[in-house]
């Protein structure tokens, strides 16, 4: 099969289209055509060499992928030949709060992921496609779109008429707007560019900052809140922008760590969090639980993923190239 491994790190060129030879499911486990990957930061940062944590050799690189089932091992009853299905980022996260067990096994970085025309996965960290998506659709959901779902909902138990802050328009940014809207939350988003502003806005969003043009963006943030603050922040910025997303949340509001887009993840200053009484967490991805949630409101509401770009796979690595470029809003797709 055709697949690609991480090599040399350092630069996008890490991935390298080989031929290996076609995986087989042992027990508990299902072979799965992979017929759509999506991209995610982590994959540019793991080949650029700047992620945190060991890589086996040679390894397939990408968490996120759909396909269908071709084949399932023995003791497997959960998933079936046909089915439509993507994998959990986290292979053995089935429910309840995450532990150092249930996030160890984490495809494209620990373990292979799926850029390759087959994968096999763990059964149980399979989920179901909504119907009404195609492949290249649920292959955008495992990482970005879980990541905001456990975010908003499942840590930051969002209720309607609350207001969420999120940064850029970025995959995260974009399913958080997405979500946000469906539960009848306000959302404000932020940009460096006024065109991809004014697409967050025909998506719903309520309020947009373009934060070259309003480098203080946070007092715009609480000029856009009536002074109180918004409830909830993802902050994909990191280090350089936590501070400001401290000052822009209300007493007692919820911000979500998510990203390190500005050089690192965020080191919250108790200077900060302490005299609000903000409530901040690391959120990373989650559960298959919260995967099967989160698609039974894409179910209801009839979402569908923001798509930017959907490369073929032999230009996978331009994929990669373009996401580097931060030109894209929503997600990078490469079609297997």
């Amino acid at each position: 099969m055709r697949a690609y491994e991480l090599q040399q790190t350092g630069s996008v060129d890490a991935w390298v289209q080989v031929e290996r030879p076609q995986p087989q499911p042992g027990p508990g486990q299902a072979l799965v055509r992979v017929r759509a990957v999506s991209l995610n930061y982590r994959d540019l940062y793991i080949a650029l060499g700047r992620y945190p944590g060991a890589r086996p050799p040679s390894l397939i690189p990408v968490s996120d992928g759909a396909g269908e089932v071709v084949a399932v091992g023995s003791g497997v009853s959960r998933v079936t030949p046909g089915d439509r299905v993507a994998a959990t980022f986290f292979q053995t996260w089935t429910d309840g709060p995450p532990s150092p067990e249930k996030t160890q096994n984490a495809l494209g970085g620990s373990v292979n992921g799926v850029l390759a025309e087959y994968a096999v996965v763990d059964a149980e960290g399979l989920v179901l496609l909504p119907e009404h998506l195609s492949f290249e659709e649920g292959a955008t959901l495992p990482c970005a779109a879980v990541t905001a779902w456990n975010s908003l909902v499942s840590e930051g138990r969002l209720q309607p008429g609350q207001t969420v802050l999120a940064q850029g328009t970025g995959g995260v940014s974009i399913f958080a707007l997405q979500f946000a809207k469906a539960l009848g939350a306000r959302v404000i988003i932020t940009s460096s560019q006024d065109a991809k502003l004014e697409h967050a806005r025909k998506l719903g969003a309520d309020g947009t900052i373009n934060y070259r043009k309003h480098p203080d963006w946070e007092t715009e943030v609480l000029s856009l809140t009536g002074g109180q603050g918004v409830d909830h922040v993802l902050e994909v910025g990191g280090e350089e922008t936590f501070p400001r997303s401290a000052k822009a949340t209300r007493p007692g509001g919820h911000i979500s760590l998510i990203g390190m887009l500005s050089g690192g993840f965020a080191k919250p200053d108790p200077a900060l969090v302490e005299p609000k009484k903000l409530d901040v967490q690391r959120t990373y991805v989650g559960s298959r639980a919260m995967f099967e949630d989160m698609n039974r409101l894409i179910t209801q509401h009839r979402l569908e993923p923001v798509i930017d770009r959907s490369f073929p796979f032999e230009q996978a690595r331009e994929a990669l190239a373009y996401m580097e470029s931060g030109a894209h809003f929503g997600k990078i797709v490469v079609a297997v």
